[in-house]
């Protein structure tokens, strides 16, 4: 198999690949071989496919047998491009060329955070090939109702002049920026004020005491979908990274009874 093309992947060994998009941009990517229906990761904000969560699921895939795929948004990890030229729009095409031309058959995609919101848009384009949906601390519109409007009126103006303004990272890491691209371009992205016309199982994980994206936002996102097959756990002492060995447990086990559902 020739990993540097974007052809479906179809060897029973693992790859790692760059997948060439047609404006140059380059995706790194992982992908485990293995049964239908695949499982995609997708990573959050300032993360990338090397996280704590993306290792478990592909360890938890190969024993299971399915097909497995992680990759880096662009900006992100071993994908070419600045971070601070990344916006939701263009995360969101990654994630749609990963599914087009690296996945083969039906897929179940897993969105940490950001990539909860990520995994949403890239199922309403592709449809069809979205078998499930598992979300974990997803954040959908947060760049709209977790960052600009929780902005003071100092932080506004200076986005608004400068066109970035850096936050301090709570886990300890360096000051990230959050552009005005990025705020103005989610607009074209948000969800939660509208209906969500999927239809296939979705699974919400969400810690109660995550101080990033509210538990609320699943509860408000599981009445916005058309599925009728939507369960929200709430995680009592859960924080928003969710992957302490139980909090990693316990989305093994969600995942694992969603693919048996649709195996079966």
């Amino acid at each position: 198999m020739n990993t540097n093309n974007g052809d479906p992947v179809s060897s029973v060994e693992q790859s790692a690949g760059i997948l060439a998009r047609d404006d140059g941009a380059t995706i790194a990517y992982h992908a485990l071989a293995g049964k239908s229906p695949g499982v995609v990761f997708l990573h959050g904000f300032k993360s990338d496919m090397t996280g704590t969560k993306a290792l478990v699921l592909e360890d938890f895939c190969r024993r299971r047998g399915n097909a497995f795929v992680r990759f880096d948004g662009f900006g992100h990890g071993g994908s070419s491009g600045r971070f601070e030229d990344g916006t939701i729009g263009r995360w969101t095409d990654d994630a749609v060329a990963v599914l087009d031309r690296v996945t083969e058959g039906p897929q179940v995609l897993v969105g940490s955070s950001m990539g909860g919101w990520l995994m949403l848009l890239a199922a309403l384009r592709r449809r069809e090939r979205v078998a499930g949906l598992v979300g974990l601390a997803a954040a959908p519109d947060f760049t709209e109702e977790l960052v600009w409007q929780r902005f003071s009126d100092e932080q506004r103006h200076r986005m608004l002049t400068e066109g970035v303004v850096k936050l301090p990272d709570c886990y300890g890491g360096d000051d990230y920026p959050m552009t005005r691209l990025l705020i103005e371009e989610g607009r074209r992205h948000l969800l939660l004020g509208d209906n969500l016309n999927l239809t296939c199982p979705v699974r919400l994980i969400h810690g109660m005491r995550d101080e990033d994206v509210p538990w609320e936002t699943s509860l408000r996102l599981q009445r916005q979908l058309a599925s009728d097959d939507v369960e929200v756990t709430l995680v009592k002492d859960g924080g928003h990274r969710l992957s302490e060995p139980r909090d990693l447990d316990r989305l093994c086990r969600v995942l694992d009874a969603l693919l048996a559902q649709l195996e079966g």
